[in-house]
């Protein structure tokens, strides 16, 4: 596992896992804006035999229109959500054709089919993603073989989903309802998500999951869409 963690989560990360039955679980806090910590984790995960499966979930925003954008913010945010993802591909990939058997699961966003104002940096980090994700699934659409299970790498197109990425723009629309965080939600979700109904991250690991499994050989370069119907309007 991976992620921004204090000792004490960590441990409870690595023990969640345990007790779900990993037989080993580890944490690493690579700053996925550093190519060398980057490359050192995934150097350390080689000492495991490399990975089978790398879903790229890692992602920061901050909405400002393209008047108001820092460079720190949009540099920060294509660092973690494009240039880190491609760094932990170019690592494992490689590695994963050689066994004939890797999946990649990158976690974009609606906003790697669609775009939103004031999200430019975010937006542009996922249409990346997508676009990378696409490329790398035709470099190693041909590695391994169905018995093995072969290469692919996918994108998971998510909609508005319960994390913490999502807070700011709640909490700025609950203040328009004193305060209301469900209705801040319903606010927001009326815009966009025909559905007006949120996604658990357990919905979109269970995609995930499926993805990474042997039967999903022959999907690969895709983008699906967990959104409620918004990119089909």
């Amino acid at each position: 596992m991976h992620g921004l963690a204090d000792e004490a989560q960590a441990h409870a990360a690595v023990q969640a896992m345990l007790a779900a039955g990993a037989p080993e679980a580890c944490f690493f806090d690579a700053d996925m804006r550093d190519v060398a910590a980057i490359e050192r984790m995934m150097a350390d995960l080689d000492d495991w035999g490399g990975l089978d499966i790398l879903v790229n979930n890692a992602g920061i925003q901050k909405t400002a229109t393209l008047a108001d954008l820092d460079t720190e913010t949009w540099d920060a945010i294509i660092g973690v959500n494009l240039s880190g993802a491609f760094h932990t591909m170019r690592l494992a990939l490689p590695k994963m054709a050689k066994k004939g058997y890797g999946r990649v699961v990158n976690i974009a966003s609606v906003h790697g089919i669609v775009a939103s104002v004031a999200k430019v940096p975010y937006c542009a980090s996922k249409f990346g993603l997508v676009g990378m994700s696409k490329v790398a699934a035709l470099e190693y659409a041909a590695a391994g073989n169905k018995r093995e299970g072969g290469i692919t790498v996918n994108c998971i197109g998510s909609g508005w989903t319960e994390t913490a990425i999502i807070e700011p723009q709640v909490t700025a629309r609950a203040a328009k309802f004193d305060g209301d965080r469900n209705k801040g939600i319903a606010d927001l979700l009326a815009e966009k998500q025909p559905s007006q109904r949120t996604s658990d991250p357990s919905e979109i690991g269970a995609l995930a999951l499926w993805l990474c499994s042997p039967i999903a050989h022959n999907v690969t370069g895709t983008v699906i869409p967990v959104d409620g119907g918004w990119t089909a309007q």
